[in-house]
């Protein structure tokens, strides 16, 4: 939530927050200047409501949905919106029925990351790695569902990989083979804590790595992008670094920021902006259905020790 506090304040008007727990929210509430209950429908029974974002635990998040489509709410849910493939089938299917306008904060797309990668054309191979802070985070930060795997649908590769699986489909194409590698060696939780997917298509290949293998820092993770295509070679180091090799050997160099929280802003803005259009050029139920199938191939609960 700390992502989305200040952009939602400032593009919407909230009506109602909604938490099983209420006094986990409530600073959330005073600061948006609306009412908190525990309950959904009483939330939902509120006059004026013309959108909703459903931030709840992943296995709350279907069901939820299922009432905003019953109301014909248009809604903003979190990846994965779900814990399986079928329950997130069914949420599609649903809106799609009722013609309720629904998306996904797959933030990546078109960001500073995506934007650089582009430059290497027709991308045939990429790399792209994401590791964030330990597992421990999730209890010391009120999220301790999210190393419980029945209830969050799996570990860093649920959570993290579905911006960087959604950025390989983009790229190499959607009929992809699969290869999966997840572990929870390095701190033993019941969810992986590293996870290495291999995307091939026709030949063409996306390497994604995710983790919760970085130390509690200020830095807060590790990250690096590299993609070879048609116009030549980019890369991103974690420190921003940037460079673009052409054919001819010619390279330039930036800077560009790879922090994602800044992102979510964007995407709140875009989420205003697209309102009254149903979310038009923003990621689809259908697109992160594709991204999670990938992901949820071997069974989203599929952790070995180690490998």
């Amino acid at each position: 939530m700390p992502l989305y506090r200040n952009a939602i304040r400032r593009r919407h008007r909230v009506v109602a927050v909604q938490d099983a727990d209420p006094a986990a929210v409530s600073e959330l509430a005073e600061f948006w200047g609306a009412p908190v209950t525990a309950s959904i429908d009483e939330a939902l029974n509120r006059n004026g409501i013309d959108l909703a974002y459903i931030f709840s635990p992943h296995h709350e998040m279907a069901a939820i949905g299922h009432k905003l489509v019953d109301r014909g709410i248009p809604f903003v849910i979190e990846k994965p919106a779900g814990v399986d493939v079928p329950q997130l089938q069914a949420i599609a299917d649903a809106a799609h029925r009722a013609n309720v306008p629904a998306t996904v904060p797959l933030v990546q797309r078109n960001a500073p990351v995506e934007t650089w990668l582009r430059q290497a054309g027709d991308i045939v191979y990429e790399r792209l790695s994401f590791v964030a802070g330990p597992p421990g985070r999730y209890r010391r930060n009120g999220s301790p569902w999210m190393l419980d795997p029945p209830r969050s649908g799996g570990g860093c590769l649920t959570n993290l990989g579905p911006h960087f699986v959604d950025l390989a489909l983009r790229h190499i194409g959607a009929s992809v083979d699969v290869t999966h590698k997840r572990s929870r060696a390095l701190h033993n939780e019941r969810v992986e804590d590293h996870s290495t997917l291999i995307l091939s298509n026709g030949g063409r290949e996306s390497i994604i790595e995710v983790g919760y293998a970085f130390p509690d820092s200020p830095l807060k993770r590790y990250c690096s992008f590299s993609a070879a295509g048609t116009n030549g070679f980019a890369s991103i180091d974690t420190d921003g670094t940037a460079r673009f090799t052409d054919p001819s050997g010619n390279t330039v160099e930036a800077v560009i920021d790879v922090d994602s929280d800044p992102l979510y802003d964007v995407f709140v803005d875009a989420v205003a902006d697209s309102l009254d259009s149903g979310f038009a050029g923003l990621p689809t139920l259908d697109e992160l259905l594709r991204t999670m199938s990938v992901i949820w191939s071997s069974g989203p609960h599929a952790v070995a020790n180690h490998d």
